[in-house]
């Protein structure tokens, strides 16, 4: 008969918001074991960012973020914020830069913020155990948890889950985190993907399919959320910054507005230009050929500037200003980079994590719902969370 192992924490999850909480409660002096079902910790961390791993973001603020309860992860974010994450990675002497609009990027690939945190865990005695799959899960009555594995049965004072959501199955995601709140009587938000691209319907599929690959500045819009990023056309639907970020405030059914030259109003500017240059020609400067043949019907595109009427001005505005698309769908949580829904807000404590119907059970990370923007929102909330439930667990 395998031997019972006792901690007074486990944290089932070695990913970003895991490894942080384990961090914090091994500063406590707490004896942790933080027990990961892949074989390796942290895939995820190894992958953001091409490698490079966008950890954090310079402008974190509560409006960067989708929940059910927008006011809960304002306490987590203003106890760990983005600074004190900073402070962290250059105390481990790693260069990092911004990219675009306040995006923090490691310099190199080598997995160092990884390295951080394992080495911070190693340092504070956190003990690992990897390929570990939990059959079971309950509470005794001596208001301990017991957990069932096949490599024996442990039992600790606080369970601190940092499962993850759905998004890329690839990497070991699961539904496990969401089904063990709802065993303990949790509610769970309505799941789907996000910051995902969208796919269109076949008609508006095989009118842009040949643009597959052509990026261009925008400015897309769904009711009163709007993003000003790079929209991608691909072979599949569309992609890019500004359309992962509308993903996640999308809903089925709805139209989304796409101002291809967010940087100038085309009605102004072909006013001041009564030359004999096509239209096509002037256009041309600031959107790819093929994109504009395909919108724009040919006639218009060969008139000279001069000659342009009011109504073609009007025809200009609404193709270039105003493109109109009702996606069919998004790809799923095979390409998306999060999931936007989990565990209520309500039910956990927003200063510590903890849920009020059992003391000493913590949700952490993306297993909530807290969903934040493309650009290191969501690694942030993995430390903020993280390091708030390793105050208390």
């Amino acid at each position: 008969m395998q031997q019972i192992q006792s901690f007074d924490v486990i944290i089932v999850g070695a990913g970003a918001s895991g490894l942080m909480a384990a961090i914090e409660c091994g500063k406590r002096g707490r004896t942790v074991l933080v027990i990961e079902k892949s074989k390796k910790p942290g895939r995820k961390i190894l992958m953001a960012g091409g490698g490079f791993c966008n950890f954090t973001n310079y402008h974190v603020e509560p409006s960067c973020f989708l929940s059910h309860n927008p006011h809960f992860y304002k306490s987590a974010l203003k106890q760990y914020t983005q600074w004190d994450f900073i402070e962290l990675v250059k105390k481990h002497r790693i260069q990092f830069h911004e990219k675009t609009k306040g995006q923090l990027f490691c310099n190199t690939k080598n997995g160092q913020i990884l390295k951080l945190l394992l080495d911070e865990c190693q340092d504070k005695a956190i003990r690992m155990q990897y390929g570990i799959q939990i059959d079971s899960v309950k509470k005794t009555s001596d208001a301990t948890y017991q957990l069932a594995t096949a490599s024996g049965t442990y039992t600790c004072q606080s369970l601190v889950v940092a499962t993850g959501g759905l998004s890329i199955p690839s990497m070991g995601s699961s539904a496990w985190g969401y089904q063990l709140a709802e065993q303990f009587g949790l509610n769970v938000k309505p799941l789907r993907a996000g910051l995902v691209p969208l796919t269109l319907h076949q008609d508006d599929k095989a009118q842009l399919s040949q643009l597959s690959g052509i990026s261009f500045e925008s400015n897309v819009h769904y009711q009163q959320q709007s993003f000003h990023e790079n929209t991608l056309i691909t072979h599949r639907g569309i992609s890019g910054p500004a359309i992962l970020q509308i993903s996640s405030y999308w809903q089925a059914g709805h139209d989304i507005t796409i101002n291809c030259l967010p940087h100038i109003d085309i009605a102004d500017a072909l006013k001041d230009h009564r030359s004999s240059q096509s239209v096509k020609t002037y256009l041309a400067q600031f959107l790819p050929k093929r994109f504009l043949d395909t919108q724009i019907d040919a006639h218009l595109l060969k008139k000279p500037l001069c000659h342009l009427q009011k109504k073609d001005l009007t025809v200009l505005e609404r193709i270039l200003h105003h493109w109109t698309l009702k996606p069919n769908g998004t790809e799923g949580y095979r390409t998306a980079e999060v999931t936007l829904g989990g565990v209520d807000c309500n039910d956990l404590s927003s200063k510590t994590m903890e849920t009020y119907a059992h003391k000493g059970l913590y949700f952490i990370g993306e297993v909530v719902d807290v969903t934040g923007w493309l650009g290191g929102y969501n690694f942030q909330w993995a430390w903020s969370s993280g390091f708030v439930a390793g105050q208390f667990a």
